[in-house]
């Protein structure tokens, strides 16, 4: 017969995947002789067998809780539903990852008329007997029959008030009473049916419930956001209980062994006395510093000092400690590895190493790639942030706080921000004409698209925060309006406050806090370097992106945008009468203009590169994103090219395409007007001699997008190549440069043995080789990804994280087939997945060189693959 329940006795630390976090946890204390409450542990196999069983808990599962129910009878001494001697126990979940607050539990379980009377005749105490009565009734009425906890606290807040009463502990044994029959009213009026008197129908019920909870909405949406597996399930843990609310010499608290925001070495944490946990958890009443119990029961004090020691040297972790004083003795809940800050994290991983506890490489894996996030941008003062009133939720599409007034249109955003105004601009979305903008804002807020839309991927190389796809508010650009879910309109000049980190919109203004690395994050970090195998890179464009990137670890530009270089409105008119021109004199002469602009451009770079890699994409968006939208633009351009507005109007009509993002663009655009890469080739070249005859050492990666075909690189390299010879031979010089190309199309993976015979490297462009192998619009698929994953069609955002089985394939092949014909084939990825943690991991396992994200993530990205090449190891010596 297949085993469903543990006693705490029959478990260890390492059961976690079957007893969960916590009950795992409780069987090692338990082991290792603390205090702990005895009970037992229906194992997460059993919330799977629930879950299969179409939601039925067996009879046999049932049967076995019983047995092990009986045997927890004789540990205590007490009968469950006993009235005289009543054995009382609490409810808890326990997933096999921590999920604070996402489940559900239950309180003073067992319960009833009779066994509430028992109990204050054997206890003496009928105040401590009717208060945990009406706490059980509350508790089991929210997580069993979701009747709102609202309703049962309005009737408590109506009995205080009646009373003059402040605290909930003023209430007398006769106010319990009374309040209890309230409850027991508002329970009936809720369910139509009595409060359960039978105690073992109460634990059949707040069993079913518990599992019930693994999949509630707050669960799923928090397993998305930390990528835990549904398929986990959440185990139950059935425990005798102790009563913290039964006077002064009783109480309930939490500590840390460290401050899990420092990740100092002192213990940290806060208790109530004559309370349970549930009262420091909901902050109805204000704990004490856990130093205060060192005064008003030292005895007490020194056993749970004693024990966070213990319990640190045993897990060699920072732990969180749930306990319990009932009557002046401890007893111990819970311990799990404590949540903390980036900073306590890093700072407690590598203080753990020089005292000699665990290694460099644990150190390493310990922290959490996605923490370090709170590190490198500015954060909200907590104490602000508490009295902040949220109005909205979008995507985090980019880290960090921001606060300021919003502005509609970039270039009031450019005029308000030179005027020293912090700007938040707002748009419905933004496009490459917006770039100045939102270099000017402290931060982008839109209502439409995704984690890879315009906003978001330029927001974070810019180290902007940026919340994308904030649907809950209508924004009216034309009459520079903002329209909240309340009703509430604001307008240009008012204030918000985002936190890009978690989506959260702010109505007015928070205080900030700036970002402080150094320390202990550059030791960590230099352990991370030394392990990894990927060369981290950047996506950068700008000389300010580059320096930002280099301070953060960078090892070289993996992906520099040229056609960012080309939006600054100083330049961006010759780019309009560069593509409207009629005729290829005129096209060549604005070229040269361009050219230089973009040779200062280029030499910049390559000269803070200092020998560094620097890859070079030449132009590749849609030409419809460079041209005039207003009326106002159009006649600027006709004038400048001595036209009509008609013309220009018929000329920027004909450039019009139906799907742009599959039309004119990338290499396409090349073949057509040979003469614009022709230009790009040129300056990337002569800039890399003016950097030579410096004596700077460049070699440019020239990087051509959009290739589909072995045909099309060769026709495209021949003239660049021609291009780079004349300079060459007109300079007496030879430089190295290596041309290659973007692999973002899945025909290109495919034929990547043929198209390697032509490129000198691949780069993998992975935002629009997931959008074309899906046929998804990056922009557009937040609309109905909510569906999927609500759906469990999908398990995750592919923008975000690489699609292993589909995208990840065709990498895998590209990979495959290009190392075919040239072994030695240099390659990375430069898409947003290159800072995706668990698409590093994969990119690690394939042997590519590097890869390239936005300077922010630079360092998650160096931590990530440092991790990826220590489990590598791992594996390789477990097997």
């Amino acid at each position: 017969m297949r085993k469903f329940v543990y006693q705490f006795s029959e478990g260890s630390k390492e059961m976690k995947n079957l007893l969960g976090g916590k009950g795992a946890n409780l069987a090692e204390m338990t082991n290792i002789g603390l205090p702990v409450p005895p009970g037992f542990t229906i194992s997460t196999a059993a919330c799977n067998d629930y879950t299969i069983n179409n939601k039925h808990l067996s009879e046999s599962i049932f049967e076995e809780v019983k047995i092990h129910l009986a045997e927890l009878e004789k540990q205590t001494g007490k009968i469950f539903g006993f009235a005289e001697n009543p054995l009382l126990v609490s409810v808890r979940s326990g997933a096999p990852f921590s999920m604070p607050g996402m489940m559900d539990t239950v309180l003073n379980l067992g319960l009833n008329d009779q066994a509430t009377e028992g109990l204050a005749n054997l206890t003496g105490d009928a105040r401590s007997a009717y208060d945990s009565y009406r706490r059980f009734i509350q508790m089991f009425g929210d997580v069993v029959f979701e009747i709102p906890s609202y309703q049962f606290e309005q009737a408590l807040s109506r009995i205080k008030k009646a009373n003059n009463y402040r605290l909930d502990t003023e209430l007398t044994a006769t106010d319990l009473s009374k309040l209890i029959d309230v409850y027991k009213l508002i329970f009936n009026q809720a369910t139509g049916t009595d409060f359960p008197q039978n105690p073992m129908e109460q634990l059949r019920l707040a069993i079913i419930a518990v599992f019930d909870s693994w999949m509630n909405p707050r669960a799923v949406i928090y397993r998305r956001l930390h990528d835990i597996d549904a398929s986990f399930g959440t185990a139950v843990n059935i425990q005798a209980m102790v009563f913290g609310n039964t006077g002064e010499t009783s109480g309930t608290g939490i500590t840390f062994t460290r401050n899990p925001s420092t990740g100092e070495k002192k213990v940290f944490g806060e208790f109530l006395l004559n309370a349970q946990g549930e009262d420091v958890v909901a902050g109805i009443r204000t704990p004490e510093p856990i130093s205060a119990l060192e005064e008003k029961m030292p005895a007490v004090y020194n056993e749970l000092i004693h024990t966070c020691e213990l319990l640190e040297n045993h897990y060699l972790d920072m732990q969180d400690i749930e306990f319990t004083i009932e009557k002046g003795k401890l007893y111990v809940l819970q311990t799990r590895s404590g949540k903390r800050t980036a900073k306590a994290a890093i700072q407690s991983a590598v203080d753990f190493v020089h005292e000699g506890k665990i290694s460099r490489q644990e150190a390493i894996m310990r922290v959490e790639t996605k923490q370090l996030h709170q590190l490198l941008h500015p954060t909200f003062d907590e104490s602000a942030l508490k009295k902040g009133q949220i109005i909205a939720t979008g995507l985090p599409a980019s880290p960090g706080a921001a606060t300021g007034q919003i502005f509609f249109e970039a270039k009031e955003a450019v005029q308000a921000a030179e005027r020293g105004i912090p700007v938040i601009l707002v748009r419905n979305e933004t496009s490459p004409e917006d770039i100045e903008g939102m270099a000017q804002s402290n931060a982008i807020l839109t209502a439409h698209g995704g984690m890879t839309s315009h906003a978001a991927v330029v927001a974070r190389g810019m180290g902007k925060c940026c919340i994308a796809g904030c649907a809950e508010l209508t924004i009216n650009e034309k009459e520079k309006t903002l329209l909240l879910p309340t009703g509430k309109m604001l307008h240009e000049g008012d204030s918000l406050s985002l936190d890009g980190s978690s989506g959260k919109v702010y109505l007015g203004e928070i205080a900030l806090r700036e970002a402080q690395i150094g320390g202990h994050f550059d030791e960590l970090m230099a352990w991370a370097d030394a392990e990894k195998k990927l060369i981290i890179r950047v996506n950068a464009d700008t000389p300010v992106d580059f320096k930002k990137a280099l301070l953060f670890g960078a090892e070289g530009i993996g992906l520099c945008r040229t056609e960012h270089m080309f939006f600054d409105e100083k330049r961006i008119p010759y780019v309009r009468q560069m593509i409207l021109a009629e005729s290829l004199s005129e096209r060549e002469s604005i070229l040269a203009t361009l050219k230089e602009m973009q040779k200062a451009d280029f030499s910049e770079l390559f000269r803070i590169a200092d020998d560094r890699a620097v890859n070079i994409r030449l132009l590749d968006p849609p030409l419809h994103e460079f041209l005039p939208k207003t009326e106002q633009e159009i006649e600027q351009l006709a004038s400048a090219m001595s036209r009509t507005v008609p013309q220009i109007t018929k000329r920027i009509n004909e450039l019009r395409e139906a799907n742009p993002m599959l039309g004119h663009r990338g290499c396409r655009l090349a073949i057509t007007f040979p003469e614009i890469y022709r230009m790009q080739t040129e300056a990337i070249i002569e800039s890399a001699v003016t950097l030579h005859d410096e004596g700077i050492d460049v070699h440019p990666e020239i990087m051509i997008p959009l290739i589909a075909t072995k045909s099309e690189l060769s026709y495209i390299k021949k003239e660049m190549k021609q291009a780079i010879h004349t300079i060459f031979d007109r300079e007496r010089v030879m430089l190295p440069y290596d041309i290659g190309t973007m692999i973002e199309i899945p025909r290109a993976c495919v034929t990547a043995d043929e198209i390697a015979e032509e490129a000198e490297f691949f780069s993998f462009g992975t935002n629009d080789l997931t959008q074309l192998t899906y046929g998804f619009s990056r922009d557009d698929a937040t609309k109905f990804l909510a569906d999927y994953y609500e759906k469990d069609i999908l398990p995750k955002d592919p923008f975000v994280t690489i699609d292993k089985n589909g995208v990840g394939a065709l990498v895998e092949m590209a990979v495959t087939r290009g190392r075919m014909t040239s072994e030695h084939l240099k390659m990375g990825v430069c898409g947003e997945h290159g800072g995706d943690p668990e698409s590093i991991q994969f990119f690690h396992q394939l042997g590519l060189s590097y890869v390239s994200c936005s300077p922010y993530r630079v360092p998650i990205a160096r931590l990530a693959a440092a991790q990826a090449a220590l489990a590598e190891k791992q594996l390789v010596s477990t097997n």
